[in-house]
């Protein structure tokens, strides 16, 4: 069966749950990943029952924390030195 995966097509030989697909794609980081299936999210607790079926567009996502940008620019600016974070 012919599933998407961010982006990617990929062929399964069954269906699986969205665990056991985190598994055969090598997931990065399996413990921090949000899943999205046809644009919805699932819940983490839903991952070893929710089965991908054929058709269906799987995106594995990562939320990434910022600005430490204008944390390190003020520190910059308050002590006048370049390395200052």
């Amino acid at each position: 069966m012919k599933i998407t995966v961010n982006g990617q097509d990929v062929l399964l030989e069954k269906e699986l749950t969205v665990q056991e697909l985190l598994v055969a794609q090598r997931a990065e980081m399996p413990e921090y990943v949000t899943v999205g299936i046809n644009e919805e999210l699932i819940e983490r607790e839903d991952f070893a029952d929710r089965k991908v079926r054929a058709g269906d567009s799987v995106e594995f996502l990562y939320f990434m924390g910022g600005g430490s940008f204008g944390k390190v620019k003020a520190a910059k600016a308050a002590t006048g030195k370049e390395g200052a974070a």
